[in-house]
């Protein structure tokens, strides 16, 4: 018996489905990984991504995270963009 695709609200979404999401960086360009609410955040446009990092942007400097890239799945869209005045 093959059941029907789970609907958006019982699985995760796909990044297809939001295929916006920043890299975490630190001075030297590594990637850092992030803890709890602040990790693998992904969205449905460029909008809610830069929104999202404007409202996080504090708590992300506080774990380590010195710049962010915005990425379109694969794409980069731009960035380093400096989380430090």
């Amino acid at each position: 018996m093959n059941l029907p695709e789970q609907p958006p609200t019982f699985r995760p979404p796909s990044p297809s489905e939001r295929p916006w999401w920043w890299r975490l960086e630190d001075a030297a360009g590594n990637e850092v990984a992030v803890e709890g609410e602040l990790a693998d955040q992904r969205f449905t446009s460029q909008a809610d991504a830069e929104s999202w990092v404007g409202e996080a942007f504090a708590d992300l400097a506080d774990e380590g995270v010195d710049a962010v890239v915005l990425f379109e799945l694969e794409r980069r869209v731009y960035g380093p963009m400096s989380l430090h005045p």
